[in-house]
């Protein structure tokens, strides 16, 4: 998974403005945080857009990612903006740290992509270990109203001079599973076009699936938003923004 992705992520992620995204997310941290952070861990980071963000506010930044090449292209990025986060390539549900965090953060769906309980579980529970008292965990994730009313069961495609995309989706309601099967078609130098093909899935999650396993992983849910507003989700929010710290 991402192998040649990595290199076309940030094209398919073009519509997030990640410095309001990092405004949003930091006055959520400071806001229930009982410490200052200073060293903030971003879980899945992809090719480090937000992680970037953070370290040119003055954080002191950790990436972690599975996918080589989406840490390779974060590595690029920090070198031409002369920044030094820690880049690590581990899998969010066996990650490991030398030490504690102040904040761990997990955006733009990243946690959707874990499909299973048990691995849910796991992820929560390292965060439950490397979270110092006070810090803060916050993330979001893909409702189950936008898996299978906004995306799954659709064909979105864009087509530009140098690179198009064809992105298809299946939901199953029974397993709340959206599996995105994506086409990329890559101008090269030569002027002819590489095709890069992706399956991915999704899992929507329910408040009380993830209010549960946050409680059964030593973690408390502190309150759950309508992404990028101060606002409870209603029936048809798309994305909500969890935000959570060590159980007493």
């Amino acid at each position: 998974m991402y192998r040649d992705f990595a290199y076309v992520y940030d094209e398919l992620m073009k519509d997030i403005d990640y410095s309001k995204l990092a405004d949003y997310i930091e006055e959520l941290m400071l806001e229930h945080a009982d410490i200052k952070p200073a060293l903030v861990l971003d879980l899945a980071c992809g090719t480090g857009s937000l992680t970037l963000q953070f370290a040119q506010r003055g954080y002191d930044m950790i990436g972690i990612d599975l996918s080589e090449d989406m840490l390779n292209c974060a590595f690029e990025k920090s070198m031409e903006l002369g920044l030094s986060p820690l880049w690590v390539r581990q899998d969010m549900r066996s990650f490991e740290l030398y030490g504690t965090v102040d904040a761990i953060l997990c955006a733009t769906d990243s946690l959707n992509y874990i499909t299973n309980n048990d691995d849910l579980r796991k992820v929560f529970g390292l965060v439950r270990n490397y979270l110092n008292p006070g810090g803060v965990f916050i993330f979001d994730m893909n409702t189950p109203y936008k898996l299978e009313n906004k995306l799954g069961n659709n064909i979105f495609y864009e087509i530009h001079d140098h690179i198009a995309y064809i992105w298809q989706n299946l939901y199953n309601a029974d397993t709340r599973i959206c599996t995105f099967d994506l086409t990329f078609f890559i101008k090269q130098p030569n002027q002819l076009y590489s095709r890069v093909e992706e399956v991915q899935y999704q899992r929507g999650w329910t408040i009380d699936e993830i209010t549960q396993a946050l409680d059964e992983s030593g973690l408390k849910l502190i309150k759950i938003l309508e992404a990028l507003t101060q606002h409870s989700p209603s029936g048809e929010t798309q994305r909500y923004v969890y935000i959570a710290k060590l159980a007493d």
